[in-house]
């Protein structure tokens, strides 16, 4: 990262970056993380923290608004589905009695009726047992509506990676260059063998409270591991990581943006006919054997219909 990159609150909390050039992407771990390649954010503000459910609870007593997870799904939007499916629920992470091919993601995710943010872990569950814990279930128009009520948008992807790093330029972690420095856990990701046994070495089964891990040199909490956060962008490949494609500038792009929403579909996915966006910072259940995205580069497309017991969002704004 050019030049040194200071980070003060603005007087809501938010944490306000002057912006800089970095090195985004890596060219070591998963494709699609990669070329790495040098960008250019322009100044912004985020939140320290993921969004709560205290927080959301609020948005919610204020507006009455109700989460894609609370409603059923449009049978339109899922010709192809079981009628008796399309209730509301949202999809739950269970974890398996024994082990299982890491290739069958649906060995432990289950769409599970009744749970949503209010019913985190399931219909029995609730929120206010949590409060300080991030918000999960939360679909990418839910995400939205919660930041334009807060005055606020969500991050781009560049933003995030930018904000994740804290100006340790080309680290492999947000901590350095050390996955557990110590032997000792930087943020809450899996610890035992996935999916069926989670040695709880960090204490939490699931989610932990915001701001249980330190912060990074921006003074910003939870950007690795916790929950994935929603960004603004269409998921694209970067051109210059597909063979026979140029890089689209000869200078470092000022303040980059993903795709299309169309070309961001994925033609052999079930949930084709809905476009994805990028989420960054792996969860709770990124392990060592799997899923192994608790690093800044780390990114994953996913549909803007999904919601799930591992996705929640962060805000940022433009800088005053």
């Amino acid at each position: 990262m050019s030049g040194q990159v200071s980070a003060r609150r603005d007087p809501d909390g938010m944490i306000l970056l002057p912006g800089g050039t970095f090195w985004m992407g890596s060219s070591d771990h998963y494709p699609e993380e990669g070329p790495a390649r040098q960008v250019h954010v322009d100044a912004f503000a985020i939140d320290p923290y993921p969004v709560t459910n205290r927080d959301f609870a609020a948005f919610i007593a204020a507006t009455g608004y109700v989460t894609l997870a609370e409603k059923a799904p449009d049978a339109a939007l899922y010709p192809e589905a079981d009628p008796a499916l399309l209730q509301p629920g949202s999809s739950l992470f269970v974890p398996p009695p024994v082990p299982v091919p890491l290739n069958n993601p649906f060995a432990w995710w289950q769409f599970s009726f009744g749970t949503d943010w209010r019913h985190p872990w399931g219909p029995d569950s609730s929120w206010e047992a949590i409060a300080d814990h991030p918000v999960v279930h939360i679909a990418y128009d839910d995400a939205q509506a919660y930041a334009a009520w807060a005055g606020k948008r969500l991050p781009t992807e560049a933003e995030w990676e930018f904000a994740a790093r804290g100006g340790m330029d080309r680290k492999p972690y947000a901590w350095g260059d050390e996955f557990e420095p110590g032997g000792v856990p930087q943020a809450n990701y899996w610890q035992g063998a996935f999916p069926h046994h989670n040695s709880l070495a960090d204490g939490y089964e699931r989610t932990s409270p915001v701001g249980t891990y330190a912060a990074n040199p921006f003074g910003l909490f939870d950007m690795i591991g916790n929950v994935w956060e929603w960004t603004s962008d269409w998921y694209e490949i970067h051109p210059a990581a597909v063979p026979g494609e140029q890089a689209k500038s000869c200078c470092i792009p000022r303040n980059p943006r993903g795709g299309t929403e169309e070309a961001s579909r994925d033609p052999s996915d079930p949930g084709r006919n809905f476009g994805r966006k990028v989420l960054k910072g792996g969860s709770h259940l990124c392990a060592e054997a799997y899923c192994r995205r608790y690093r800044p580069a780390a990114r994953y497309p996913q549909t803007v219909d999904t919601t799930t017991s591992h996705i929640g969002l962060r805000c940022a704004r433009d800088a005053a």
